[in-house]
C-alpha cells in the first residue's frame, strides 16, 4: 500500500473502493472488487487485448492472499531481467524492458517465511542469480503465534545467512534495519537495491521491529496475545511517531506544521471514506429505486391475499432499507414476483417490467463478479484460426518425440521471446529427448535446466508470462504437478480473473502422463486437476502431432494452458507432417474419429488408442462405434459435435483413466 501510494498509482479514496468491495473496474482498478483490500494490480495489456508499453508506467503483478503465495512469480518476474540482460536478441523489445535494469521488489511477513515456498523461492534466486530484492517485515508475530515458534534461533537473516555470496561462490546478500530507523531505511535500501540491480544478486532486506497498532484482522484486538511491556514498546516505537521525532531533531518541520499535516490527512481519510462508500452505494440504490418505481407507478392493485407479503409491503421494506445491498434488491424482486396476484401480473406488462429489471440486474452481476476468468479478447486461443498438418506422398513416419522436436526447432527459430525451462530440459533435451540438440541451437539461455522445484518452476513461468515473454514450463510427469497445483490453481488460473481482465499471464504449462504404470511418474489424476484450476485450459492430445498444434495455437494467442503428452506416445511412429511450427489444433474441438450408428465413446489421452482397438474390435459383431477423441477437457466441445453424435445413435459411453465420478462424470455433465 505504501508502495502503491508513494508512486501515486492508489489514493484514499481508492482505499475506500478496495474496502467495499466497488466493481467498477474503472475506479477500482487494482482488483475491481474481486479479492481484499491492499491488492494491487497494474495493467500489462490494453482493453482490445494488446501489449502496454511496460517501460512507461511503474509495474505491479496482482497479488494474492495465500502465505507466500507471491514468492514464486516474484522469482519469474526478477528472472525475466536476467533473459532481457544476458539475451541479446531481446534487447529491441524495448515496451518490455531496459535491457535487463529492472528489479523485481516484493514482501513478506516474518512468519510467512516458515512455508515451503519462501525457501524454494530463496533457493532458486541464489542459483539463477536474479535481480529480486525481498523485504521481510519482522513484527514478531505470525497473527497471535510469537517468533519463537515460527524462526529457528528467532531470526530469519540468521538462517538465511548460509545463503549469503562468498568468493566465487554466489549466493544472496542480506540487510537488516530496523522498522521505526526512517534515514537509515533509506540508507540500507540505497545500497541493496543499487547492487541488485547492478549485479543481479537477489538482496533480502529483513525489517525488525515492525509494530502492529491493530490486531491481524477485526476479529480481534492484538491486545489479546500481547504483554502490557509489549504493547507500550509498541506505542513508544510507532514509526510515525519516530519519523516526527526525527523530523523534529532535523528542524525539517515545525511541531505546528506536522500537526496541521496530521490533520489534513485525518480529514482526507474521513472525506475519503464518505465518498467511497456513496460510490459504493449509489449503483445500488438506483437499482433498488428502479425497481420501486415499476411497483409505485402501477395502477393495477392486487385483489386476492398475497401469501408472503403483500406487494405494497414488500416494495415499501425495499424503500427504507438505509444502505441496501444486491441481495436485498434481488430478494425483494423475486418476492414480488411469487405475491403478485394473476390479475396484475398479466396488466400493465408488469410480469415484463419485472422480468426486465431481474434481466438486466443479473447481467449487471454477471459481469462484475462472473467475467474475465477466461480472455474473452481478440488475443484468445479460441479464435485462432486452425490450420491443418499437412502431409505428402514423402513425409516419413517418425517417433512421435522427433514431431515434437522438430515443431519446437521451427517455434524457437522464429519467436526469441520463446524459452522452455524444467527439470532435464535442457542438456539432454528433456528425458523423452523432445527438445534433443535444441539447447545447443538455441543456448542455455532459452533452453534451460532447472532444479527439482515444481512450485517455482511454474511461478519462473508465470513471472515471464507477466512481463511479455512466452515460456513453456515443463513439469516432468503429470503427478508432480501436485507439487505446484497451489501456484497453478490460486495464482495462475485467477490472474484474468482477479484483475478483471487487465493482465494476461499466457504460459504454457508442459506435462506428460496417463501410462499408469504404477502409483508415481505416470498417473492421470485429471478431475483433480480441471476441477482445481478453472481459468487454465486442459489439452489432453492422443499423439504428438496433436500436442505439437495445440502449442502452435497456444502461442497465437494470450491464455494460459497445460498439454498432457502422453507417455507411451514418444516412441511410437506418426508421420511427420510438411509444416511443422505453422499447423495448429483447435482448443474445444473433439474430432470424430471413426463413424458409427449403434454408440457413441468418448474418450481422451492416451486411451484413445485403446477404444480404438475395441472399436475395431466390437466391428466383427457388428456393432458399428462412433469414436470421439474430445482433445481439450477445457474448454469441452464448444460445437455440441458429442451431443449431435449421441441424437445419432442414442447411446453413450465415456472412456477415461480417472477415478470413478471423476472425468468422466465431467464429462457427462458438460
Amino acid at each position: 500500500q505504501t508502495w502503491m501510494m508513494a508512486m501515486n498509482l492508489f489514493d484514499s479514496v481508492q482505499f475506500f473502493h478496495q474496502l467495499y468491495g466497488n466493481t467498477d473496474r474503472d475506479i477500482n482498478p487494482g482488483n475491481g472488487g474481486r479479492v481484499f483490500n491492499n491488492h494491487f494490480s497494474v495493467p500489462n495489456i490494453n482493453s482490445d487485448g494488446s501489449w502496454r508499453d511496460l517501460m512507461k508506467q511503474k509495474n505491479s503483478s496482482s497479488d494474492i492472499s495465500p502465505t507466500a503465495g507471491q514468492m514464486p512469480r516474484l522469482l519469474g518476474l526478477a528472472y525475466a531481467s536476467k533473459l532481457f540482460r544476458q539475451n541479446k536478441e531481446l534487447h529491441g523489445y524495448t515496451t518490455l524492458s531496459a535491457k535487463g535494469n529492472e528489479v523485481a521488489f516484493g514482501s513478506i511477513g516474518d512468519a510467512s517465511t516458515s512455508e515451503g515456498h519462501f525457501w524454494e523461492t530463496i533457493n532458486a534466486a541464489a542459483v539463477l542469480q536474479v535481480p529480486m530484492a525481498l523485504s521481510v517485515y519482522d513484527d514478531g508475530y505470525g497473527i497471535s503465534v510469537p517468533k519463537k515458534y515460527q524462526t529457528a534461533k528467532g531470526s530469519i537473516s540468521d538462517i538465511l545467512s548460509g545463503f549469503e555470496d562468498e568468493p566465487g561462490k554466489p549466493g544472496i546478500k542480506i540487510f537488516k534495519a530496523k522498522g521505526w530507523d526512517y534515514p537509515g531505511l533509506i540508507r540500507l535500501y540505497r545500497e541493496g537495491v543499487e547492487i541488485c540491480r547492478r549485479d543481479h544478486i537477489p538482496v533480502v532486506f529483513h525489517i525488525e521491529d515492525v509494530t502492529q497498532p491493530l490486531g491481524h484482522s477485526t476479529s480481534g484486538s492484538h491486545e489479546r496475545y500481547k504483554s502490557s511491556e509489549r504493547l507500550k514498546w509498541e506505542n513508544d516505537f510507532d514509526p510515525i511517531l519516530k519519523m516526527r521525532e526525527w523530523i523534529l531533531r532535523q528542524k525539517i518541520a515545525t511541531a505546528g506544521e506536522l500537526d496541521s499535516i496530521a490533520a489534513d490527512a485525518e480529514k482526507e481519510a474521513r472525506e475519503s471514506r464518505k465518498k467511497g462508500w456513496e460510490m459504493f452505494q449509489n449503483p445500488i440504490r438506483v437499482e433498488r429505486d428502479a425497481l420501486v418505481r415499476i411497483i409505485s407507478e402501477r395502477t393495477c392493485r392486487c385483489s386476492e391475499e398475497a401469501k408472503e407479503a403483500s406487494v405494497e409491503t414488500i416494495t415499501a421494506e425495499l424503500a427504507k432499507v438505509l444502505y441496501p445491498i444486491r441481495k436485498d434488491n434481488f430478494m425483494a424482486a423475486r418476492k414480488i414476483l411469487r405475491n403478485v396476484c394473476e390479475t396484475c401480473y398479466k396488466s400493465e406488462n408488469l410480469n415484463e417490467e419485472l422480468h426486465g429489471w431481474l434481466k438486466r440486474n443479473y447481467d449487471d452481476a454477471a459481469f462484475s463478479y462472473d467475467s474475465f476468468l477466461y480472455n474473452d479478447m481478440p488475443t484468445s486461443v479460441l479464435k485462432v484460426k486452425p490450420v491443418a498438418p499437412v502431409y505428402s506422398e514423402n513425409s516419413p513416419e517418425v517417433p512421435g518425440r522427433q514431431i515434437l522436436r522438430d515443431n519446437y526447432d521451427r517455434l524457437f527459430a522464429k519467436n526469441p521471446l520463446l524459452v522452455t525451462f524444467g527439470e532435464d530440459t535442457g542438456f539432454i533435451g528433456g528425458v523423452n529427448q523432445s527438445l534433443e540438440g535444441l539447447q545447443k541451437k538455441y543456448g542455455e539461455l532459452r533452453i534451460t535446466d532447472t532444479g527439482i522445484r515444481e512450485a517455482t518452476i511454474l511461478g519462473q513461468g508465470i513471472g515471464l508470462a507477466l512481463r511479455g515473454m512466452r515460456p513453456i514450463a515443463e513439469i516432468q510427469y503429470l503427478d508432480y504437478l501436485m507439487y505446484a497445483l497451489q501456484v497453478l490453481s490460486d495464482d495462475l488460473a485467477t490472474t484474468h480473473y482477479r484483475t478483471a481482465g487487465r493482465m494476461v499471464a499466457p504460459l504454457i504449462i508442459s506435462t506428460r502422463g496417463h501410462r499408469l504404470e504404477g502409483i508415481w511418474h505416470s498417473g492421470s489424476p485429471m478431475s483433480m486437476l480441471i476441477n482445481s484450476v478453472r481459468g487454465v485450459y486442459v489439452c489432453s492430445p492422443r499423439d504428438m502431432t496433436r500436442a505439437a498444434g495445440f502449442y502452435n495455437t497456444l502461442l497465437q494467442g494470450d491464455d494460459p494452458a497445460i498439454v498432457i503428452e502422453p507417455l507411451n506416445g514418444y516412441r511410437l511412429r506418426e508421420k511427420m507432417p510438411d509444416n511443422p511450427g505453422e499447423f495448429r489444433i483447435p482448443l474445444g474441438v473433439p474430432e470424430i474419429l471413426s463413424e458409427g450408428r449403434d454408440v457413441t465413446l468418448v474418450t481422451y489421452g492416451s486411451t484413445v488408442r485403446i477404444a480404438a482397438k475395441a472399436v475395431r474390435q466390437l466391428a466383427f459383431h457388428d456393432i458399428s462405434v462412433e469414436l470421439i477423441d474430445v482433445q481439450t477437457l477445457v474448454p469441452f466441445d464448444l460445437n455440441a459435435v458429442i451431443l449431435d453424435s449421441l441424437k445419432k445413435t442414442n447411446r453413450l459411453l465415456l472412456l477415461d483413466e480417472d477415478v470413478p465420478g471423476g472425468t468422466t462424470a465431467y464429462m457427462m455433465q458438460e
